[in-house]
């Protein structure tokens, strides 16, 4: 069972890019339809306290984000020792990552409640909502520890070629979650807060499972010990390369969400807000299979990198950007065609029908976003694979701060045609950005034949 999931990585990467997509597809899915069942339960209360939610969305993408740095970062170290047969390494850079994880997600709560008020003002929350968004986004801080140990236990074990344990600890999270929600928002009369405590207990059921195959089972190749931990500061810069630039690029996604909440905010008050949370809940659907494929691309280009294995590299790129195409055209399509029945799930109740044509319009806008998607960020993932963390930050600093901000500045201040200005602005932004990012990474490949030739 071990070795064959070190076979698949420097195996046949057809094959390897597969397997390993179809089981991070599926735990993004259900983890997608938790956040959207999440929005949909917390929608019942009111436009008010969907809009409290999507308040605090930004900044818990900015929690996310740091834990992400340290999953992919670990995801790709291990990978590349991997590929060059160097076990012992890729063990230590698993337990590395482990207590990086701990240490980094005590600062962040620290430092997130803090500043939890202030920054929810920032965004523009005010009178019930940012009281709302506060008891929110309070709770949520309090699990943030064992969030980031998930999200590190993902990385080390999609190194190691796995992603179907993953997926089974995720899968059971979200779907405990989606059972807890309407008992505490509406049986217990926790209101907002009650969404909040059931994302705590699920994120700490997965934590027991993901103990449980690090440090207790015997199916995983890794051999996971902080007993026999020993520093060594190369395999946190194996971490960091990757890591840092990773973070800083999912938090720089977050500021443009931040950012388009204004504009949304200015475009249409808190409706505007409302629209813009559900709309890209329902798009993030179609993402997240994109997201799966990338998290694929990277343990198998990094063991690519690792062998010297450059035609391997580039050719499981460009089969995965095609694999990648045909869900995103087919879930554009989708959610086109059926944009009002996917709206009403955001406006079911009275206190929330105001949303159903906005969302709708916003869906037949935004699901153009999608068969852009896969040149940017399966290229991003393929750079974050062979080390090159910095290129993937700044290819997410050009979409999303660059492109995506500037072109809805340009539909919303200066055209001025409203909220479609920021639908507008996101889909052409991301669009041409994923081009730029595309050709820097063929270029990038180009100099990686160059260099192993030497």
């Amino acid at each position: 069972m071990n070795n064959r999931n070190i076979e698949l990585l420097l195996g046949d990467y057809r094959k390897a890019i597969v397997k390993l997509s179809i089981p991070n597809m599926i735990s993004m899915f259900v983890q997608t339809i938790y956040n959207l069942v999440d929005a949909i339960w917390v929608a019942g209360l009111g436009a008010v306290t969907l809009a409290a939610m999507g308040f605090f969305f930004p900044i818990f993408m900015i929690v996310v984000s740091i834990a992400t740095g340290i999953t992919v970062g670990t995801s790709s170290a291990i990978s590349r020792k991997i590929g060059e047969k160097d076990y012992e390494g890729a063990n230590s850079v698993a337990e590395h990552s482990i207590l990086l994880s701990l240490i980094v997600s005590l600062f962040t709560v620290l430092i997130g409640i803090t500043t939890l008020i202030p920054v929810l003002k920032g965004i523009g929350a005010s009178g019930e909502a940012l009281q709302k968004a506060y008891d929110y986004g309070f709770i949520i801080f309090l699990f943030t520890p064992f969030l980031m140990f998930n999200n590190t236990a993902v990385g080390i074990l999609r190194g190691e070629g796995d992603s179907k344990r993953p997926m089974y600890a995720v899968t059971f999270s979200s779907i405990l979650n989606i059972f807890l929600d309407p008992i505490f928002i509406y049986t217990f009369k926790l209101g907002i807060k009650g969404a909040a405590w059931a994302t705590g207990i699920s994120i700490i059921s997965a934590t027991v499972i993901f103990i449980y195959y690090l440090f207790f089972s015997d199916k995983t190749f890794l051999k996971v010990s902080l007993k026999k931990f020993r520093y060594n500061g190369k395999y946190l810069r194996d971490i960091s390369i990757v890591g840092f630039p990773t973070a800083l690029a999912q938090i720089a996604m977050s500021i443009a969400i931040y950012v388009l909440n204004r504009f949304a905010v200015k475009a249409g008050g808190d409706v505007g807000v409302a629209t813009f949370t559900g709309a890209w809940r329902i798009i993030n659907l179609g993402t997240l299979t994109i997201i799966g494929i990338s998290s694929a691309v990277t343990p198998v280009t990094g063991a690519a990198y690792g062998a010297r294995n450059v035609k391997r590299i580039e050719d499981a790129l460009n089969y995965a950007i095609k694999f990648a195409e045909i869900f995103s055209l087919t879930i554009m399509l989708g959610i086109f065609i059926f944009s009002k029945q996917l709206a009403f799930l955001f406006a079911y109740s009275k206190a929330s029908s105001e949303l159903l044509e906005n969302i709708s319009q916003a869906l037949k806008i935004l699901c153009l976003f999608l068969p852009g998607t896969p040149l940017g960020m399966l290229t991003s993932g393929m750079f974050q694979g062979i080390g090159q963390g910095f290129k993937s930050l700044v290819a997410t600093i050009l979409r999303t701060i660059i492109f995506q901000l500037f072109w809805t500045w340009l539909f919303v201040d200066v055209i001025k045609i409203g909220l479609v200005g920021v639908w507008w602005g996101i889909v052409i932004g991301n669009a041409s950005a994923s081009l730029v990012t595309y050709t820097w990474g063929k270029l990038s490949i180009q100099k990686l034949y160059e260099e192993f030739q030497e």
